[in-house]
């Protein structure tokens, strides 16, 4: 099949963007790319389309939803190729999101060893700043890693509960 030299087959697409032709078709389906049909039915997609494919799958790596990758590329043009001020623009709005997860990523990593407010009470440490799940009473989760301070003092909230050996 041959196509305008301005657009690329989705098999081609999906090839040079290192995804499933199905995960195009869902991207489609999901507004985020758009394409056309061939006179033979076949879907093509303008060359640009290979940008915004890539685009979403790094977003997609670093934790991204597909309804806040779609709602930044909404602010993209669909007719033309997006120029580098469209992206840059893009990426500054991006910016306190991903400053967000990096500052959750890094939550994670430096407290997952110690108490992170979740309610086992299964580290010895636990019992000292989860004092009878107090965490447990400001909702589902690690309350910690959420960006709350641990409890101090005994709560009534929870009954306690014994530490476990791990």
């Amino acid at each position: 099949m041959t196509t305008d030299p301005g657009w690329i087959t989705i098999g081609d697409l999906a090839r040079r963007a290192g995804v499933a032709a199905s995960a195009l078709r869902f991207y489609e389906a999901q507004g985020l790319i758009s394409g056309a049909r061939t006179a033979g039915r076949h879907r093509q997609y303008p060359r640009h389309v290979l940008r915004r494919v890539s685009f979403i799958r790094a977003a997609q790596t670093v934790g991204l939803r597909l309804d806040e990758i779609a709602a930044a590329l909404s602010g993209l043009p669909e007719s033309r190729t997006p120029t580098k001020a469209d992206w840059e623009r893009l990426a500054r709005s991006w910016q306190p999101l991903l400053d967000e997860r990096i500052r959750a990523l890094t939550a994670l990593r430096d407290q997952l060893g110690a108490c992170i407010g979740c309610g086992c009470l299964s580290l010895q440490s636990c019992a000292l700043y989860n004092t009878q799940d107090g965490a447990g009473a400001r909702g589902p989760g690690a309350r910690y890693l959420a960006g709350e301070r641990p409890v101090a003092g005994p709560s009534a909230a929870r009954p306690r509960r014994r530490p476990t050996s791990p």
